[in-house]
């Protein structure tokens, strides 16, 4: 019944979130060197709780690529003061849940529970962050999970074809750029425990630790509480803050041939050279969301609806809360269908480019940008992602409050200056990871 109520309340937040302004009720402090958000709402009994911590797999650095995901994937197999077991017994006696995902540069924490359990939820937290167990029996686990992973991941075209276009748009060195898959297992294999230790040490600390928590909050239970989880504990690094990613030698056109695949993804884009909180960024937005966002989008509308070439395609701006990042059109095709799938794409590239976007393509857009936004601040896990997200992007709680405005306000004309200063179609990569008419099986 616990997890019931704490499942329906997750998503009743008031409908006043919707209209008022959000940061003046935001109560945002350094508790103990750990960055603490706290936003109070109309839900009752119940507390939603996202963290992050810059200990992702762009830190490894000139180390093994393998040891931050291996690390994240201990957090939760047991502490040195008691093992994962009784750890998931006190989180299953009062339904509540703590997760840790390892990104490409923060470690992600979420959790729920009942207003009377966050206590427990912010000391069980700390503790798994702070004193992991590591045995050697975890470790071995994670290893064949952790490989286990990535062999099923190679057979997924759109996991091909992404792990192949980071290689084409980003340099060397930089942290959106994923090792290849054979050079990650072999690192999973050759990881030792000793530098899972070490990577520990060095990097996970307070020093950028965030923790958001709203729904049902008791404030000063919640500092109070927060002061002792995390006292006495030191360290921690920044992210990564790389120089724009600049050209490289990758082929412009790469196949990752897949046998026996129904269909090919496809992937068409460049580096951006963007941060969400550069001043372009917004109109660029605008402008990829209407050539490729949803079912009211351009490539939907022609390539699918109109041509029937594909079930889905669209577009979008990615990878670019922390570091810059890109843009890419992303559709999967029948391998029949491939050829002219591919053309398609590009007359309605082309013509978004060449032309631009209507005012009323604007407009429209703009109302949709501004009401999803407002929809999905009307829950716990919208509003605590909303304000974690913000500080990822090295924008002030006052971002949540400003965005509308921010969209209400581009023109047309930024609009489409935005599309012709960042992005050459000309130049753009295009990858197909998928059984490729024409294109024979590599030689084993």
């Amino acid at each position: 019944m616990k997890r019931v109520l704490l499942f329906l309340s997750v998503f009743t937040l008031a409908a006043s979130v919707l209209s008022a302004q959000i940061a003046p009720k935001v109560i945002r402090s350094q508790i103990s060197g750990t960055d603490v958000i706290i936003y109070p709402t109309g839900v009752q009994d119940v507390v939603t709780i996202k963290g992050s911590l810059p200990a992702g797999d762009a830190m490894a650095g000139e180390g093994n690529i393998a040891v931050p995901t291996l690390c994240g994937m201990l957090l939760d197999q047991g502490t040195t003061k008691q093992d994962k077991f009784a750890i998931a017994n006190k989180l299953e006696a009062v339904g509540a849940t703590i997760d840790f995902n390892v990104g490409t540069q923060l470690v992600d924490i979420s959790a729920k529970c009942l207003k009377k359990d966050v206590p427990l939820v912010i000391s069980l937290i700390a503790e798994q962050l702070r004193s992991p167990a590591f045995t050697p029996e975890e470790f071995a686990k994670a290893q064949a999970q952790y490989a286990g992973s990535l062999q099923r991941s190679l057979e997924s075209t759109d996991y091909r074809a992404t792990d192949a276009f980071t290689r084409a748009v980003y340099p060397l060195g930089h942290p959106n750029r994923q090792p290849p898959t054979d050079e990650l297992l072999a690192a999973v294999q050759s990881a030792k425990l000793d530098e899972v230790k070490a990577f520990h040490a060095k990097y996970y600390g307070p020093a950028h630790l965030t923790l958001v928590l709203v729904g049902d909050v008791d404030v000063p239970v919640i500092q109070r509480e927060a002061a002792a989880a995390f006292a006495g504990w030191t360290g921690g690094t920044d992210v990564i803050h790389p120089a724009k990613a600049t050209s490289t030698d990758a082929p412009r056109e790469q196949t990752v041939f897949m046998a026996d695949k129904t269909s090919v993804t496809v992937i068409m884009g460049q580096a951006s050279g963007l941060r969400y909180r550069d001043a372009d960024y917004q109109a660029l937005k605008t402008a990829t969301a209407i050539l490729g966002s949803g079912f009211t989008g351009r490539l939907m509308g022609n390539v699918r609806d109109k041509e029937g070439l594909t079930y889905g395609i669209g577009s979008r701006l990615a990878n670019d809360e922390e570091s810059d990042g890109d843009w890419r059109i992303s559709a999967t095709f029948a391998p029949a269908l491939l050829e002219k799938g591919i053309a398609s794409t590009r007359r309605q590239l082309t013509l978004w480019y060449n032309e631009g976007v209507t005012d009323k393509e604007v407009a429209d857009r703009k109302t949709n940008l501004v009401g999803s936004f407002k929809v999905g601040l009307a829950t716990t896990d919208g509003m605590s992602a909303a304000l974690i997200t913000a500080v990822h992007r090295g924008l002030d709680v006052t971002w949540l409050d400003e965005y509308p405005k921010k969209i209400e306000s581009l023109t047309t004309a930024e609009v489409n200056a935005a599309i012709k200063q960042h992005l050459k179609p000309e130049t753009m990569y295009l990858i197909q990871a998928g059984t490729v008419p024409g294109v024979a099986a590599p030689a084993k």
